[in-house]
């Protein structure tokens, strides 16, 4: 739905909520994520991140609420939407059993990549991981997953990006070099990304907006300028630590 300040939805969520038996994973959430923006998703280890990321590629069901993508009911019209994203995270294995090239040629026809021979070595070349593809999946380190992960979220030239700490366990160069890309990709083709990092500085870098959720609920929303200068703090990162400690909007517990 067009905004009245021009921004597009590109996903919808209303009043998101997902129980595990008693414990309120997220408690009611609603946001959108606009065109052509890098959204950040904040929080600690165990807010609530992860468990919303699964509800928007519909892996788990929500127990309450409603989700758009591209203006679509993403539960009714799941292919659709699916085949115009894709996600990436250090944390989803891929089939251990199989070559790499195999599995990225697998999940390249799977999106209907149409040269998939051309695109898995341009992608392959960027992330560094030729020397990778006639290698078993379940040979290769942390870091190098990571850059596999990476490189088939990129596979169906997505118009969207859930990206979960994409650049987990990747050495300063290569992280540098997938940040460039994904404000490349941003600037060129206005491709919409929502990224969970817990580098704050990287943060910083990328992200046109932040939202914070502690506990399944939204505390913050804004630009990094915007949430910084409301707490009173020097960076997001000290931001971060302020929320995460379940501290006030300045910086003050309850025993200072």
């Amino acid at each position: 739905m067009p905004k009245s300040n021009n921004l597009y939805s590109i996903i919808s969520v209303k009043g998101l909520t997902k129980k595990f038996g008693p414990v309120i994973a997220v408690n009611g959430i609603s946001f959108d994520i606009y065109k052509g923006q890098i959204t950040g998703l904040l929080g600690p280890n165990g807010a609530g991140k992860t468990t919303t990321i699964q509800m928007l590629l519909d892996l788990i069901t929500p127990t309450a609420g409603n989700i758009e993508i591209f203006g679509l009911d993403l539960h009714k019209n799941r292919e659709e939407v699916l085949s115009r994203m894709n996600f990436s995270s250090p944390y989803v294995a891929l089939p251990n059993n199989l070559k790499v090239w195999e599995n990225l040629a697998t999940f390249a026809r799977l999106y209907g990549v149409k040269d998939v021979k051309k695109k898995i070595y341009e992608l392959a070349d960027f992330f560094q991981i030729k020397e990778m593809l006639p290698k078993m999946t379940s040979t290769l380190s942390t870091g190098q997953l990571t850059r596999l992960n990476l490189t088939k979220a990129f596979l169906n030239n997505p118009e969207l990006l859930l990206l979960d700490e994409p650049t987990a366990s990747l050495d300063p160069d290569i992280s540098d070099r997938v940040r460039k890309m994904l404000l490349k990709i941003q600037k060129e083709r206005g491709v919409s990304i929502l990224y969970t990092s817990h580098n704050m500085q990287e943060i910083e870098e990328l992200c046109d907006r932040v939202i914070f959720i502690n506990k399944g609920v939204i505390t913050d929303d804004g630009t990094p300028k915007q949430i910084v200068k409301k707490y009173g703090h020097k960076d997001l990162n000290e931001v971060f630590l302020t929320i995460a400690r379940g501290k006030d909007n300045f910086g003050l517990g309850e025993n200072s």
